[in-house]
């Protein structure tokens, strides 16, 4: 018994180190970053924090202030309490020792201490407490030590200072991707789109102006601007010339989109989609220009059929069309259809005199006069009386999706590779790197294995094996993806991110670069708070149809809960690390303008953050009519926090509840400050909450009047200052609720003053409002 019972306590533990090394955090409720050059005050914090150089130069200028204010002999007893104590805002867990992992509590004043450490403190320093915090109820406690520590103790002492500096379960793996039990990488996700009838696929269109184009299977293309919002009238619709159907699985329609590389210059635009009369089908490659005097619409006139290709099935149709960095066009067919490829001796991926199963390559530039597009002069089969010009490579079966590697962006390692995801017949599902001139095996080969065995046994097959092949348990319509090369999640470079229609699993692939072998990683849902930041979420629809990057390279993708093309249950997800970020400013873009003729439909998301009690979640809509087929893992029970000694006081009263409690919901009018990490309390984004949600105020003539009414409601007795232009950063995971507010300064509320109206406003999120509170006369 005694046994069996430390054999449970010692599992407790270890899920409890688990638990509780899931979700370092930062001020701001984002992961912790390196600093882009060492910290010079808060030195212990230069490789990997939450302080930029500026918070660190503030921190040094609040230290400076203190030692003003304290007496010499104090000071040199206590000034090294006071640095360390400062100095943990620059924790990579800062939001757990102030107690900000739910943004709507407010933070302590004085990060969470062990009892010894601050037992200790007290015996010398009990009088720096009032210098380093303005409350009130804390100072009351001064000459009460039991009282004092018991306020300042924190519920997770895993997180307590300075415990947390030397506890091996949070500092071990720290700024990593974290892996649960299983080594399932834990990611989270940022709905960017929803409302979608199968979004087969997202691109832009390197013109700088950010804007990303969203492709609907029944034929209907939509803008979306850099705020998410997204235009009202489409920007390419050729529903009725798209051969497809509600029938759900049909891998018929509008299939894929690629813009000319000299966008910005030509107008070009490429498409690839399903046409039919009667009985006959085939698939059409066609060149768009856009409108001359509107950017985000298509001149559907302007239309030149580049290529068609007779399809003897409904299924199989590839749809991927690519612009390679040599300016060539790549169009990815599938074998034609039905089962086995039938086609032929050999099926018509074998044989190099099809366009069907293959991987085509053509240049469509200069095409203005003469043919609609030519060979490039390095195409592998160019001399081959035997081979169709265009054929780039080929034993192709059905790749969906399929990107080039835009290379790491420190080296420019793997720039050019061509990843695909080609979908099995019935027993293995594959990834492969695409090469010139190469046989990918198609129908010889499925995955690694013999598919036609006289085939397979060819001596002058000379194919190339898949990087990696998964049985049909884990999954039976492969997804391809992209290699993450973007700025904000440095963790991801190099990781290959790819997923399966039909089990809704994603995964992933990272590269060994002395073995040149990959390396597989499921990726699931963040457990417990890992995701529990504003904005993300931890479950999505399990229909994964496509990946994307945005212009700057970040990662997406776009699932269902339905596979149809007529059902609008499509969102579009931002994958999002959780536990690094690149440091505050190091990302930020520059979108050109683009003038918008258009009424704009500003993004409400819909999806919600779902609290679980330890599982890994995966997806949590379950496909309608197949079932994963590879059972879920059995839920992890998670470790219960230590019970509260009675009396026990809880952060001075200060902190009104936890994530995973159930808080009441905010009176109507209620108002909250979000602020940068470093910022002092009182300074901050203006959120209200009105009509059942959070949202932002949007105003440019944002006066002190109305800055009064919110710091008041705050506590504050001044308003200091009205901060405009979204100083204190953007909620773009809010809708914009007030815009145009005149206020007196004797409103209850922002909701008693004059508006727009609640929910209408006519700016953007770079206009958020924002106040600086004081509770001294800033006139005195």
């Amino acid at each position: 018994g005694a046994g069996a019972g430390a054999g449970t306590l010692l599992a407790l533990l270890a899920l409890r180190a688990l638990w509780a090394a899931a979700h370092p955090q930062c001020l701001d409720f984002r992961p912790p970053f390196r600093p882009p050059q060492p910290l010079r005050f808060c030195a212990q914090y230069s490789a990997f924090g939450c302080c930029t150089p500026e918070q660190d130069a503030a921190l040094a200028r609040r230290f400076g202030a203190v030692a003003a204010r304290v007496d010499a002999a104090m000071w040199a007893e206590c000034a090294g309490y006071a640095l360390d104590l400062l100095c943990q805002e620059c924790s990579p867990y800062a939001a757990h020792l102030y107690d900000a992992e739910d943004p709507s509590t407010p933070l302590r004043t004085v990060p969470g201490l062990c009892e010894d450490y601050c037992l200790d403190m007290w015996q010398t320093c009990r009088g720096l407490f009032r210098h380093l915090s303005p409350d009130r109820e804390l100072w009351a406690l001064e000459g009460n030590r039991a009282k004092l520590c018991r306020s300042l103790s924190l519920d997770d002492t895993d997180y307590c200072f300075p415990r947390l500096l030397v506890n091996e379960n949070l500092n071990s793996n720290l700024g990593r991707v974290v892996a649960d039990a299983e080594g399932c990488l834990q990611l989270c996700l940022e709905e960017v789109a929803n409302g979608l009838r199968n979004p087969v696929a997202m691109v832009h269109a390197r013109d700088g102006t950010h804007r990303f184009f969203v492709a609907e299977q029944l034929g209907l293309v939509w803008v979306y601007l850099p705020d998410r919002s997204r235009l009202e009238k489409p920007f390419l619709n050729i529903s009725r010339a798209v051969l497809t159907s509600p029938w759900e699985g049909d891998e018929r329609g509008f299939l894929g989109l690629a813009f000319h590389p000299g966008f910005r210059h030509n107008g070009k635009l490429y498409v690839y989609y399903s046409v039919g009369v009667g009985f006959d089908e085939w698939i059409r490659i066609s060149e768009f220009r856009v409108s001359e005097d509107d950017v985000n619409s298509v001149d559907h006139d302007s239309e030149r059929i580049i290529l068609e290709i007779e399809e003897p099935a409904s299924n199989h149709n590839g749809g991927q069309l690519l612009f390679g960095d040599d300016g060539y066009l790549y169009i990815f067919t599938g074998d034609g259809g039905m089962a086995g490829d039938p086609f032929g001796k050999f099926g018509n991926a074998q044989n190099k005199s099809a366009l069907l199963g293959k991987v085509l390559r053509i240049d469509v530039d200069r095409n203005e006069r003469g043919p609609l597009y030519r060979i490039p002069p390095d195409n592998p089969f160019l001399g081959d009386p035997a081979a169709r010009p265009e054929v780039y490579a080929f034993g192709v079966r059905n790749m969906w999706r399929c990107s080039f590697d835009r290379g790491d962006p420190a080296t420019g390692a793997g720039r050019g590779r061509l990843f695909c995801g080609d979908v099995g017949q019935n027993k293995f599902e594959e990834v492969d790197l695409v090469e010139r001139g190469r046989n990918y095996g198609w129908r010889a080969r499925e995955g690694y294995e013999c598919y036609d065995r006289k085939l397979c046994a060819n001596a002058s097959l000379d194919d190339v094996l898949p990087i990696f092949a998964y049985p049909h348990k884990l999954g039976k319509s492969v997804t391809g993806g992209y290699v993450y090369r973007g700025c904000e999640y440095p963790n991801l470079n190099g990781l290959y991110i790819f997923g399966d229609f039909m089990s809704g699993r994603l995964m992933s692939l990272r590269e060994n670069p002395e073995t040149g072998q990959w390396r597989y990683s499921e990726i699931c849902m963040g457990r417990g708070q890992t995701c529990a930041f504003p904005g993300l979420i931890n479950n999505y629809y399990p229909h994964i149809i496509s990946f994307a990057e945005d212009e700057a390279g970040e990662l997406y993708f776009m699932s269902t809960g339905m596979p149809s093309a007529t059902v609008a249950r499509g969102v579009v997800y931002k994958m999002i690390d959780p536990s690094r970020r690149a440091p505050p400013g190091k990302c930020q873009i520059q979108p050109s303008r683009v003038k918008v003729r258009s009424r704009l439909i500003h993004f409400v998301p819909k999806e919600k953050f779902i609290r679980r009690t330890g599982s890994t979640p995966r997806p949590t809509k379950a496909p309608r009519r197949r079932r994963p087929t590879a059972s879920p893992p059995a839920p992890t029970p998670r470790p219960t926090r230590p019970t509260p000694r009675p009396g026990r006081r809880r952060g001075s009263g200060r902190r009104r509840g936890r994530p995973g409690t159930a808080d009441p919901e905010p009176s109507n009018g209620a108002v909250r400050l979000v602020r940068p990490a470093g910022l002092s309390p009182g300074r901050g984004r203006v959120e209200v909450f009105a009509g059942g949600r959070w949202g932002t105020v949007c105003d440019d003539a944002w006066d002190t009047k109305a800055a009064a009414v919110v710091c008041r409601q705050l506590g504050f007795l001044y308003a200091a200052r009205a901060a405009k232009r979204a100083e204190f950063g953007e909620g773009r995971t809010l809708p914009i609720l007030l815009d145009d507010v005149r206020c007196t300064g004797s409103e209850r509320s922002l909701l008693e003053c004059a508006h727009a109206g609640l929910g209408s406003h006519n700016c953007g999120h770079q206009e958020d409002a924002g106040v600086v509170c004081s509770r001294e006369d800033p006139d005195l």
